[in-house]
């Protein structure tokens, strides 16, 4: 038997207990895939994090990202909780940027203070892809809604930045709490999708100080559905600044998610498209919650 060293942060969090949670694995013994998976499996989190080494190699922190149900190439909390851990756990000392490689590529986060003195991480997506669009029956289904509940202006489509979301824009906050993954439909959608996760989202939000409010669902991911994913909003960042939702190529706004299952998040969007290339980075803050020990049988 071995002792492996975990933290858990809640990232996108502005308290304690908000947010979305985050186990991330240290360092210091080797493990096979089916090994992370089952210990992800044991926190049940929407995302467990593993950092493969205490050391870098070329400039970046390798790390390996897996939900309850399989291991995933990129996602948003993971990848700024990580860097948080890395920073304060691993270097021990202040840096502006630290680079992760990821199975989707390599993401760096920044470092920065709010106005208000709090700690910013960012994370710099990377180039988005738009896929399949979808029919506003088709989804009206899926999420137990009506076809008026969608904004007809904007298209129902699949956005990736590493992870695919099929992202549904909707007309009102009413709309968006009486959502409800319909299974039968999610499984038969599931047959002819590009993507195995829908982020549905509102321009009215619970605080008037947010711009837009979201919700996501993964069930195939194994997430029921998610508090903060920020490798979702980075998709609809994009989205935001391809179709101009706001009306104009630059964009800096605030997503909360999370408040339907009581884990209330924000998340900071940052994006333009300049020349036909974006510019995607999502932040957020990290809490740290707790420390401890595995006691792994080898």
């Amino acid at each position: 038997m071995v002792k492996i060293s975990y933290t858990i942060v809640d990232v996108f969090a502005e308290q304690q207990y908000t947010g979305n949670q985050l186990a991330v694995v240290h360092p210091g013994v080797i493990l096979s895939k089916e090994e992370m998976q089952t210990i992800a499996r044991e926190f049940h989190f929407s995302e467990t994090t593993f950092i493969l080494s205490d050391t870098p190699r070329d400039g970046g922190y390798d790390i390996r990202i897996f939900t309850p149900a399989e291991e995933v190439p990129f996602a948003g909390h993971p990848t700024i909780g990580t860097a948080y851990v890395i920073q304060q756990e691993i270097i021990k000392s202040h840096i502006e940027k630290i680079i992760l490689h990821e199975k989707a590529g390599d993401i760096p986060v920044t470092f920065s203070k709010t106005t208000h003195g709090s700690k910013l991480l960012w994370m710099e997506q990377l180039s988005p892809t738009f896929g399949m669009t979808y029919d506003a029956a088709t989804i009206a289904a899926l999420l137990g809604i009506t076809t008026q509940d969608i904004d007809s202006r904007y298209l129902i489509q699949m956005v990736s930045t590493g992870l695919p979301f099929i992202i549904v824009p909707l007309k009102t906050l009413a709309a968006v709490k009486r959502a409800k993954l319909q299974l039968s439909s999610y499984t038969r959608l599931l047959k002819t999708a590009d993507a195995q996760a829908v982020l549905l989202f509102c321009a009215e939000p619970y605080n008037p100080a947010h711009h837009l409010n979201a919700r996501m669902f993964a069930d195939e991911l194994g997430v029921t559905e998610d508090p903060a994913t920020g490798s979702a909003n980075g998709c609809l960042a994009a989205y935001l600044v391809e179709y101009e939702y706001f009306g104009k190529s630059h964009i800096e706004i605030q997503v909360e998610q999370g408040y339907e299952i009581l884990r209330p998040s924000v998340l900071h969007l940052n994006v333009w498209k300049d020349e036909g290339r974006f510019h995607i980075h999502v932040g957020g803050q990290v809490v740290h919650i707790a420390n401890g020990e595995l006691f792994h049988q080898t």
